[in-house]
């Protein structure tokens, strides 16, 4: 996939210029994400590549990140791996399950890599592996819903 995955950048859709995340995207139209995250995004020669760096607001009472916080990255992620199916439409989570591999800490890179398993005229499944350090913590599938298009 060419790093621009063939789709122009969304609205909302920011690059990143400078720092760790130079030469990464991220959201400034979804609030939540920003607070959660935030989370960064770019495509490579394998596809798409979701990131952020674990942080101690990121974790649970343990000192392990929250499992609650991998799920909402993996949530991002989905959307960002079937970018090339949704063209220009929006899209709603219609499922999303994971499976909890191991831990991840603060200081950790975490990523998510994935693909499109299925795409319909309006229904795309996805699946994908969420590393921290380049070691599997959670494994997920999700399907989302074309809704309407963008303006």
């Amino acid at each position: 996939m060419s790093e621009d995955s063939g789709v122009g950048q969304p609205q909302g859709l920011v690059a990143v210029t400078e720092g760790e995340w130079s030469g990464w995207s991220t959201w400034k139209s979804d609030a939540f994400e920003e607070r959660a995250g935030p989370f960064y995004e770019r495509f490579d020669e394998d596809g798409a590549v979701c990131a952020f760096r674990a942080e101690q607001r990121h974790m649970n009472g343990g000192g392990f990140m929250h499992g609650g916080c991998m799920l909402t990255f993996a949530d991002s992620a989905l959307f960002t791996i079937a970018r090339g199916e949704l063209g220009e439409h929006h899209a709603v989570t219609l499922n999303l399950a994971g499976d909890f591999l191991d831990s991840a800490r603060v200081g950790e890179m975490i990523e998510a890599r994935g693909e499109v398993t299925r795409a319909g005229k309006s229904t795309i499944f996805i699946r994908g592996l969420v590393t921290a350090d380049d070691r599997a913590v959670l494994s997920f599938s999700g399907i989302i819903r074309k809704i309407g298009r963008r303006v």
